[in-house]
């Protein structure tokens, strides 16, 4: 296009554009709109969510869809606070996010003169939380610091890059030449580390590999690897649905017994792309992850490599390159044999341990995923996805995910699953989301009414936060604050103008998934623990 003059507003939406931006989520403002300005006449669709937060966790549910940062733009003081918590989600999950705020002009920056949304110091606020966080005092360095968001997006641990632009900035003119999109990569393993591996994994009788969630775009990669040396797959929450059906496949949490006596019991442990946290490897904080006979970590991010079990053989690099390398070594025949019988082993002591309420949660998910094949699961912090993140095998890559793990937000599955629906507008997706976590974020049926998002909300109703309540008697302690009284959620659809149904009976699930999910729009059925026969067991 050559050279032309623009606002700082118009040229932000047109790098966005270059960057493969498709969608934007945000509530305008006094201190956004002059971002607005060029985003009409722009390919990039705006999605308005009821609230900030919601913001937030749509581009969260989008970037985990697509694999593309999710981009939210709020205004400056509550718009971004009201971010933070959908930040923290994205940074704990390593989720690429890309939060664009305004704040105040800059002659105020700092001086506390009671402007309309001022905080003290925005910019610092938001540094623990974001990978970058830049305030754009020179109009002209637009181009090199979103040039250097997306790298950072691009190359190494995802998560959030917070990018604030004063308002006295946003309608200053710049000259805008030719923009393309930045490119980036991420580390790749020295040749002598790749050779190390090579020899561990020929010489290996018992391999067995963990896939975390930066493991997913490389699952085909992962998945020749695991035949070549006969290695169960074993898949954290995040990971869920990369080997759907295979033979090695190990769907379950290393936090049971059973996962963790096949770790145990392997001469090499290859784990790509998993923080090894808490929430996937010890979700009961018992302390029982089992020492790996001979671990190697494989991971985007040096420190991570610092953090958590330690290595006999840390690899700093992105799994994708990784396997680049390794796999043209390894075409012939290892030593390990029964990698199928062991995954069969471990699948079903899992499943003997599961306790009748469990299995019967988890049926309802196999029966979302038999019902509508291919379809996204997006949940919140209720038992049915508590369930699943021990054991369920989801379709898809990128078809189960939640908050349950990391930051662990309620409220996050509504927006989140609407973002998803955004980035794959042609896919069913599904909403888990108890009736407390719902509350968090009602409001937003409406936002998945007005961009059409296909989504099926089902709420799974306990009269409270009944997860809250089974722990608290497991405690010992007396029940206080757990029941939160409900709204008739079918009456809450009609208000948005949306069909629903209340199951009568479990075994009605999947007539209705299969009529809502001919729908262009969303829709909501409720499963009452109680209420509706075989809830539970």
């Amino acid at each position: 296009m050559g050279v032309v003059t623009k606002t700082v507003g118009e040229a932000l939406i047109d790098i966005l554009e270059a960057n493969g931006v498709e969608a934007v989520f945000g509530i305008p403002g006094v201190h956004t709109v002059e971002l607005y300005r060029g985003l009409a006449a722009s390919e990039i669709r705006h999605i308005t969510p009821r609230h900030e937060q919601g913001a937030g966790f749509m581009a969260d549910g989008y970037a985990r869809v697509t694999g593309k940062p999710g981009v939210a733009l709020v205004i400056t003081g509550p718009g971004l606070t009201n971010t933070i918590t959908a930040m923290a989600q994205a940074y704990q999950d390593s989720v690429p996010m890309l939060v664009i705020s305004g704040v105040n002009a800059r002659a105020s920056l700092g001086h506390g003169r009671g402007k309309l949304h001022e905080l003290p110091d925005q910019r610092a606020m938001m540094a623990p939380l974001a990978l970058m966080t830049h305030t754009l005092l020179e109009p002209s360095d637009l181009p090199a610091v979103m040039e250097r968001a997306f790298a950072i997006l691009q190359s190494r641990r995802p998560g959030p890059v917070h990018i604030e632009i004063p308002t006295d900035v946003m309608v200053e003119k710049i000259a805008v030449g030719d923009l393309r999109a930045s490119k980036a990569c991420g580390p790749r393993a020295a040749q002598a580390q790749v050779l190390e591996l090579v020899e561990k994994c020929r010489k290996a009788q018992r391999p067995a590999i963990l896939c975390g969630g930066g493991s997913v775009a490389a699952a085909d990669k992962i998945r020749l690897l695991a035949e070549r040396i006969d290695a169960p797959l074993i898949t954290t929450v995040n990971a869920r649905g990369m080997f759907a059906g295979h033979p090695l496949s190990v769907p379950a949490s290393p936090s049971l017994a059973a996962v963790r006596d096949l770790l145990a019991a392997s001469d090499l442990v290859i784990a790509l792309g998993t923080q090894m946290g808490q929430t996937d490897y010890d979700m009961y904080a018992d302390g029982g992850f089992p020492e790996l006979a001979d671990l190697v970590r494989v991971d985007i991010d040096a420190d991570q490599l610092a953090r958590g079990p330690e290595a006999a053989l840390p690899v700093l690099s992105s799994v994708d390159q990784l396997l680049d390398d390794l796999l043209p070594l390894l075409e012939g025949p290892g030593t390990a044999a029964g990698g199928a019988a062991r995954a069969k082993a471990c699948r079903e002591a899992v499943s003997t341990w599961l306790s009748p309420k469990m299995q019967a949660e988890i049926g309802v998910l196999e029966t979302i995923r038999e019902t509508l094949p291919g379809c996204i699961i997006v949940g919140d912090s209720t038992q049915a996805i508590y369930s699943g993140n021990l054991s369920f095998e989801a379709g898809r890559p990128h078809g189960w995910f939640n908050a349950a793990t990391g930051f662990g937000a309620l409220g996050y599955g509504p927006p989140a699953a609407i973002g998803a629906s955004i980035g794959e507008p042609e896919t069913p997706v599904i909403c888990l989301v108890g009736d407390g976590g719902l509350q968090f974020s009602l409001a937003e049926i409406g936002s998945a009414r007005d961009c059409g998002a296909r989504v099926i909300f089902l709420v799974w109703n306990n009269d409270g936060y009944g997860e809250i309540r089974t722990y608290m008697l497991d405690s010992g302690i007396e029940p206080e604050g757990v029941t939160p009284s409900a709204p008739d959620f079918g009456k809450i659809a009609d208000a948005y103008g949306l069909p629903s149904v209340r199951l009568d009976d479990v075994s009605e699930l999947g007539a209705a998934l299969q009529r809502f999910s001919d729908l262009s729009g969303p829709s909501l059925i409720e499963i009452h623990e109680t209420g509706t026969r075989g809830a539970t067991a």
